[in-house]
Parts: C-alpha cells; structure tokens; sequence
C-alpha cells in the first residue's frame, strides 16, 4: 500500500495574547498530530496544543536558536513524509519576517501539501495595546515594517534616507540589539531629533512596558530603564498619543498574570471571566480526573436506582462521570424520577441542569461538610443515599451523615490525578516574578500545584482561593492566601480583584 503523505500548517500564533490568536489556526492546531513551535508564540497559544501531539521545541528567540532554520525545514518535510498533521506554530506572521518562505521551499520540492494560515502580527498588535495608532490622519499615512534584525558583522541594508522622506510611521521588529544603530541611522538620514519614538516591552502582556523618548535619546532612555525581549521600535509622531490613548493597564486586572491551575475540562469560563478583567491568564492544570474503569460499585448501583431516595454530587466530574455511565449503559434517565438531587454548589447543580435535571438541595455554604449537614436535615430515616465522587473525598460529608446514622453508598467514581505542563516552567515562573496570583479551585489543585512547581519556600505565592478547604491547603504551604465569599468562580473571580485594588492603593 502507498504511504499516505501529510500535510504542514504553517500556522501565525499571533503576539502572545491567545485572544488574538486567530480561529482558523486554532482549528488547524487543535487536529495536529506534530507541533514545531518558537519560543515566541506566547504561553497562551502554547497551552492550546492538543496533549496527544508531539510537540518539538525549536526555540528560535533572537540570538538564541534551539535549532538552525535548515533543521527545521528538514524536520517538517520529514514528519509531513510519515504522514502526520504537522502545525509550524510561528510567532506573529509566517510571512512577515518569519522565513514562512524558506521553510515552503523543500516542502514544495518534495510535494508536500501545506497551507498558510496568517497571524495578527506584532508590529500592529503591539503598539495597539500600548495606545499607539500606527497611522493616524493628523500625523501620517503610513506605516513602514522593517526587520531590525542584521547580520553580525554586516551593516544595515535599509535606506534611512528613504524612510525618513516618506514621512510615515516606522515599526522595526527584532531590532533591540541594534537600537543605537537604528537611531544613528534616521538621525544620519535627517530625521528630526525630535521625533518622537518608543521601544515597546513584551507587548500583549500583563509585563508589557513601554519607553518613549525622541530618536535622539532613545538609546540612552533605554539604557537608564534597561531593555527586555520581545520588544518592538516604533518611530514617529503617532508615540505622543501613547499616554492620552493607553487602555490595557486600565482594566480591573490589567497588568495582572494569573496562574490558573483547575483541571483542563473546566478551566474556559474561569480564563474567560478573568481575560474578560484584562488578567493575562497561564493555562497549567495541576490535577486531571481519571474515570474508574470498570466500576462494579457503580454498576451495582445504577441497577438498583430504586434503593436511593438521593445521589449527591460532590463535584461537576463527578455528576458528568455519572452520567455518562448512566448513558453507556443505556439505563433510563426516567428511573431517576424519585430520587431526589443534592449538589455541593451552582457549577455542579449546572451539570445537572444540561440534562433538565434541577437540583432538589443546594448548601448555604458550598463544601462537604455543609452539603452533609444539608443531607442530613432533609434526610428521613430509612432513605438510602448515592454518593458517587472521587476516590479521595470529603470526610466532613460522610461524618455528617453518619452522625445522624443516615444509610449511604460511597462510591468512587474517579481518581484525580497530578499533572505537569512539558511547556512551561512553573517553578520559574513563580520564582523569576512573573506569576503575580495563582488561583486555586480545590485543595487537591493546591497540592498538584505543588507538586509540580517542587519550591523550596511557598510564602512568596499569592493564592487566592475558593473555599476554606482549599484556604486551609495553602496555607499549610505558607502562601499568602485570601479566600472568595462564596464558593463561586464569580466570587473567586471578583476576589481577586478587590485583593488586586487592596494591594495597588
């Protein structure tokens, strides 16, 4: 049989706000098999890649390449020849500076199918999110792109004079290292030494900065503030509207990096709500939930529903998982219709109500001791209760229920399970300053968090938590811990704010 050929996306990741990431290149990543990734692409985009795929580090940050450009275009023609989706994952634009061109060129050359998908470059995106209109009608025109990049050794093939007769907005990408000559070169050109200009820091980021200056001071502006990479130079009149027309900083969590650690499955509406504040948020789950397999318990349950007058779900896993068993099982959703339903909190009861089921008891407060106590008042004596959650669960539940000697089945449904990113690196992350709160959903979060930052001293960890039992599991590590009103991913969310405000009076 012939062997199948694959096929390369090369793919624009955009600045490094996932929100800019396009929705055709998460398409395209979300199916790959292979993924060839720089260092640029930014953590957000970095953590949409799917777990199952191969995923191959190639570095490329300026001056510091993990693999040669040949390698790399090699590597893609090799993988595409085995017959995988392979996801070129580029920072920015493939085609703008990106050698989107020279990696096209063995694949064309071995006939291998590929596609482009562009990306929301930074030299627009960046100065965007600092408030500079790249081109406005009262300063100019247009707007000039122009690597900054040069060969050592070599001096710059730019014409200066040119740029500075067209009298447009000029935008050098990858030029950091060569600020001074950059400078040289526009004031050597003529340019006014006057003219306003701008190095703009790790745009798109919670981190981002900005340092404006004239073109003749610059370099020396630079210098006194020091310099960090990415960063992009941008030249002319439109950098005097930076400070009038700035917006990122200004959101509620503007400037603010979340780490957000609660398992894959439901972390979306959390990242939403908190990027929705301006919070850049750092995907990294810290726990998975592992389904039992072969769940005799369960089995035996679901086939004497009628024995329960309540089930009781302890956590959204634990009510999918039920079901979903319910499902395999092919066991009528009707044979619930004298049980009645208690859930520890709103997320559950949600899960619930995807199947037109509302919950019969919610707790005041939403833990396991509450729920139990809940349990336990509602309760008559002689109804048997289901409780189908993970393997290591709330004893306070099962102590209330005890205490007024109710009959209960407590059935593991799930295991949870510590997890790790191959893609990023949390201890250096919470040590290197760039974490300013990590947000904890459960204690077990707590504890897979620590599991995989492995630090020597937590008491430098902002923590802000959604419970006393996560409150509780923290604090034992001796993080500075603050802990929402309510058990709700509103409250945790809208706690995190206000601990944000109290902390930048």
């Amino acid at each position: 049989m012939e062997k199948k050929t694959g096929k390369v996306w090369l793919v624009g990741a955009g600045p490094s706000d996932p929100g800019l990431f396009t929705l055709k290149g998460k398409a395209v990543l979300e199916q790959a098999e292979v993924v060839v990734y720089d260092a640029l692409a930014g953590q957000g985009v970095l953590s949409m890649i799917p777990p199952r795929a191969e995923r191959i580090d190639v570095g490329k940050r300026s001056c510091h390449h993990t693999m040669v450009q040949e390698k790399i275009n090699e590597l893609l023609a090799e993988k595409a020849l085995e017959g995988k989706r392979v996801v070129r994952l580029k920072g920015g634009d493939p085609f703008l500076f990106g050698r989107g061109g020279e990696e096209l060129e063995l694949l064309t050359r071995y006939g291998i199918p590929y596609e482009i998908v562009p990306g929301v470059t930074s030299a627009l995106s960046v100065p965007a999110y600092q408030g500079i209109p790249v081109t406005h009608r009262d300063f100019c025109s247009s707007v000039h792109i122009i690597t900054g990049h040069k060969r050592a050794g070599q001096s710059y093939d730019i014409d200066f004079e040119a740029l500075v007769r067209i009298r447009g907005t000029l935008v050098f990408l990858m030029g950091v290292s060569s600020l001074g000559d950059i400078c040289r070169g526009l004031l050597d050109a003529g340019i006014d030494p006057g003219m306003p200009a701008a190095l703009l820091i790790q745009g798109t980021t919670a981190h981002q900065q900005r340092i404006v200056a004239e073109v003749a001071t610059l370099e020396e502006e630079v210098k006194r503030q020091g310099a960090r990479t990415p960063a992009i130079i941008v030249v002319g009149e439109v950098c005097r509207l930076a400070e009038q027309f700035g917006w990122y900083e200004k959101q509620p969590l503007g400037g603010v990096k979340v780490l957000l650690t609660r398992p894959q499955e439901r972390m979306g509406v959390t990242a939403s709500k908190l990027r929705s504040l301006g919070a850049e948020v750092l995907e990294v789950p810290a726990i998975r939930t592992v389904k039992k397999e072969h769940n005799q318990k369960l089995y035996q349950a679901l086939d004497t529903l009628a024995d329960y007058r309540w089930i009781a779900f302890t956590s959204p896993a634990g009510a999918r998982i039920f079901f979903e068993e319910m499902e395999a099982g092919k066991i009528d959703m009707r044979r619930l219709a004298n049980i009645k339903m208690a859930v520890i909190g709103p997320g559950t009861g949600q899960e619930l109500e995807k199947r037109g089921i509302y919950p019969d008891l919610i707790p005041d407060i939403y833990d396991g001791e509450h729920l139990g106590l809940a349990l336990a008042a509602h309760c008559k004596p002689g109804e048997r209760i289901l409780i189908p959650r993970a393997a290591v669960g709330s004893k306070e539940l099962t102590d209330a229920l005890e205490a007024k000697e109710l009959a209960f089945d407590d059935i593991a449904t799930y295991d949870t399970e510590y997890e790790t990113s191959g893609l990023v690196d949390i201890q250096k992350e919470c040590t290197e300053g760039g974490i300013d709160y990590v947000v904890f959903t459960s204690a077990s979060t707590v504890r897979g968090f620590a599991a995989a930052a492995s630090l020597a001293d937590y008491t430098g960890i902002k923590a802000v938590c959604i419970g006393k039992q996560t409150k509780t599991a923290a604090d034992a590590l001796g993080m500075r811990t603050w802990m929402a009103e309510k058990a709700t991913i509103d409250s945790l969310v809208q706690r995190l704010v206000e601990v944000h405000c109290e902390e930048n009076k």
